[in-house]
């Protein structure tokens, strides 16, 4: 994404609360709001105009991060609709400053969006299926151009569930930031990303928990929940990832592919053998 100068006006001096979100050289505008100031929120001018809309909280079966997107050419009177949906606990919606965000247009991105979930795998998508729409050619590129605006502001305020894993857009890191975990003749590959660490698909983790995991039981918690979502399955006498996934730091990944506490900036090596904790010493 090329940079950019972002404008963030916190209503209330709270960042927490409402505020509202705007990129220099750009006609459209991002309005956000907890769930405890939707009158505020949807009482803003812009929420009566036509754009894409995102409600974000928790799933109550899962525990993961749930996300509804949804298009509307009247954003106040379609979120309204949504107080039946208790999973959501913030409401975010992009509108054009200059109206020109047409039921076609909106429709395509919420096609887009929906489709960048999905593949991103962050959170579960409340959406049973998206509309989406066909835009003539020269249309699709003012789209995408507003769709890369969204993305670049979602993070900021807060949404991240649309960011692809890191490793996922690209087949893999290059050579020299790749690191290894090795036990038992069992072997990983990853490396650091901007949301921690990345196990790369392909790697192998022990089929058992240590000992350990007796007195930690979050590495258990944590194998088995990778073990239900079908990232670690068996695979003979060890586990393997299905898919790129990535952990908040070095050492949770690691306590995974040990089944049980590890240090991850030991466990970690270049190919060289050379340990994390040492590669990163300025």
């Amino acid at each position: 994404m090329p940079s950019a100068t972002i404008k963030l006006f916190l209503v209330h001096g709270d960042p927490k609360r409402l505020r509202t979100a705007e990129l220099s050289n750009w006609t459209g505008k991002a309005v956000s709001g907890p769930r405890t100031e939707f009158d505020s929120v949807l009482a803003r001018e812009e929420s009566d105009k036509s754009g894409i809309y995102f409600l974000t909280g928790t799933d109550s079966e899962t525990g993961k991060p749930a996300i509804y997107i949804g298009e509307a050419e009247c954003v106040r009177d379609r979120v309204k609709n949504h107080n039946d949906k208790d999973f959501w606990n913030q409401v975010t919606f992009f509108v054009s400053k200059d109206e020109n965000l047409t039921k076609a247009h909106i429709r395509y991105l919420e096609g887009q969006l929906l489709a960048l979930a999905k593949t991103a795998g962050r959170a579960v998508v409340a959406n049973t299926q998206g509309s989406g729409s066909k835009l003539p050619e020269s249309d699709r590129g003012e789209m995408e151009v507003f769709l890369e605006k969204i993305n670049q502001l979602l993070p900021v305020l807060g949404i991240d569930l649309l960011v692809p894993m890191a490793g996922s857009t690209t087949p893999d890191a290059p050579t020299s930031k790749l690191l290894y975990c090795e036990i038992k003749g069992l072997k990983a590959t990853g490396f650091r990303s901007a949301n921690g660490f990345l196990v790369q698909k392909g790697s192998e983790a022990v089929a058992s928990e240590r000992p350990s995991s007796e007195k930690w039981p979050w590495t258990r918690n944590l194998r088995q929940k990778l073990k239900d979502d079908g990232v670690l399955t068996a695979n003979d006498d060890r586990l393997l990832f299905t898919r790129d996934i990535e952990f908040g730091s070095p050492s949770a990944a690691a306590a995974v592919i040990h089944g049980g506490h590890a240090n991850g900036l030991t466990a970690w090596k270049d190919a060289s053998g050379k340990p994390l904790k040492e590669l990163e010493v300025v």
